[in-house]
């Protein structure tokens, strides 16, 4: 009798996402304006409640959207010179990987951060960590909000 309270509460967890739910009108004008009936097959609901699970990771940020995904950390300090050190760390990465992107970060309490690349998923960074890891050993991959990557360029 166990196994059906488990069943039922993992059924419960998932939200499911009706596509007439995704067009509803609660102003005023709805109620002066026709009725539009929309007939699809159920498997579209399906697809769209998928569709809206899987980018859930999604978020806007200052008009560009942006991810959750991960970047190779090449420096990070909070000595007296971490700031003239990250600069030319950074210098230094963009002269040997000119194509790749670059980041300065700041975080409290006087850390300054280098991170670079900005990948989906983890294996996509691990093959440009075997490359960054021979020049700079004290690099490791961390997940990080990333900057949604440009599909068409490759």
């Amino acid at each position: 009798m166990f196994l059906p309270a488990v069943m039922s509460g993992a059924i419960t967890a998932q939200s499911f996402v009706k596509t007439a739910d995704l067009f509803l009108r609660n102003d005023s004008a709805s109620n002066s304006m026709g009725r539009l009936e929309i007939y699809q097959p159920l498997q579209l609901d399906t697809l769209i409640g998928r569709h809206i699970l899987a980018n859930q990771n999604l978020f806007k940020v200052n008009n560009h959207y942006v991810l959750e995904g991960y970047r190779i950390q090449i420096y990070a300090s909070n000595n007296r010179n971490a700031r003239e050190e990250s600069n030319r760390t950074r210098a230094a990465f963009i002269s040997k990987f000119p194509d790749t992107v670059s980041y300065q970060l700041y975080a409290d309490p006087g850390y300054f951060k280098i991170r670079v690349g900005d990948f989906r998923t983890k294996t996509e960074a691990v093959k440009l960590f075997q490359q960054i890891s021979r020049e700079f050993p004290e690099a490791y991959i961390v997940p990080d909000i990333i900057s949604f990557p440009d599909l068409n360029t490759k």
